[in-house]
């Protein structure tokens, strides 16, 4: 058990008129007589109760109204129980320490946690579920900075063993990835973690020299990162308009508001994932430039109208 939880509940029976003392804590949890005066000192020193001794009750009460600083917050309820909530919706929820943190702020926060949990509902699309066996050995690996043994299966299918120094978790678009240099290919890789196989820690601690390159980080736009190749400019018209204007796509976006719409420029390093972003607005979605990325909109629009043409035959 925590200090915090051990507090909380001193906390609690002194609320309810309990007296509790040193041998009360002590018992409850199951420790030792000079662990709970040591919380008992933190509830008093560091969190600055109001504590006083009845000799005749033989406990602590508060001279003072006191309350926990986290306790009866609503934005400190609302953000714990929203944290609570993203890790399920994030494919965490089968993790040990997720289902524990869950129980312990149900019965430690307020009772007001649990009316805020049902009340908050929290939605990702296209959440994949992890193997939370696997997702643990990289937490630990990453922790611990050790290197790790994955068998990978490519967006192809291909199957390979990958012996990679973890350096940084990431969570895109509610799917989980990690970035870790390949011994294989000499350099750093992501890892989309929803197709690794298995994960297996290894005693060897990352060597020296072994860091993750954050120069590039964020200099372009979507998962797949590197120094910008070029700036894309995509007009939106219509209801796409109205909606990218509360969008962020990226942190050194530039966005005009034009008589037809809203012109979007941002920088790009691989443009497989803007491609598919830019048709999900069909016709309201025009690419200005570059050249190459018009091109590539083409060609992706003239094989879907392929397939639809393909239809339109066998039903004649």
């Amino acid at each position: 058990m925590s200090v915090l939880e051990r507090v909380f509940y001193f906390h609690r029976e002194i609320l309810t008129g309990r007296y509790p003392n040193s041998r009360t804590l002590a018992d409850h949890f199951e420790m030792s007589a000079a662990t709970a005066k040591r919380d008992i000192n933190y509830l008093r020193d560091r969190l600055c109760a109001p504590l006083a001794f009845n000799a005749k009750k033989n406990g602590f009460f508060y001279r003072d109204g006191f309350q926990l600083p986290f306790e009866e917050s609503p934005r400190i309820i609302f953000l714990l129980a929203m944290l609570g909530k993203l890790a399920g919706e994030a494919g965490l929820g089968e993790l040990q320490e997720v289902k524990q943190l869950e129980q312990r702020l149900s019965t430690m926060i307020s009772a007001d946690y649990r009316t805020v949990v049902d009340a908050l509902h929290c939605l990702w699309i296209e959440i994949e579920s992890i193997d939370h066996r696997i997702f643990e050995v990289i937490i630990e690996a990453v922790v611990k900075k050790r290197l790790l043994v994955l068998q990978y299966r490519s967006i192809g299918g291909e199957a390979s063993t990958r012996n990679v120094a973890p350096l940084q978790i990431i969570n895109y678009q509610g799917r989980w990835y990690v970035s870790a240099f390949c011994f294989l290919r000499q350099e750093n890789r992501l890892f989309h973690i929803g197709r690794v196989q298995r994960a297996v820690l290894s005693d060897t601690n990352i060597p020296e020299g072994i860091s993750l390159d954050r120069t590039t980080l964020g200099l372009s736009f979507g998962i797949f990162q590197g120094k910008p190749k070029y700036t894309a400019e995509i007009l939106f018209t219509s209801t796409a308009a109205e909606l990218v204007k509360n969008q962020r796509w990226h942190k050194e976006q530039e966005t005009v508001l034009l008589e037809k719409g809203l012109l979007l420029r941002l920088p790009v390093s691989d443009d497989r994932e803007l491609v598919m972003k830019i048709l999900q607005y069909g016709a309201m979605a025009q690419v200005l430039s570059p050249p190459a990325l018009i091109r590539r909109l083409q060609d992706e629009i003239i094989a879907m109208a392929k397939n639809y043409q393909e239809i339109e035959k066998g039903c004649t």
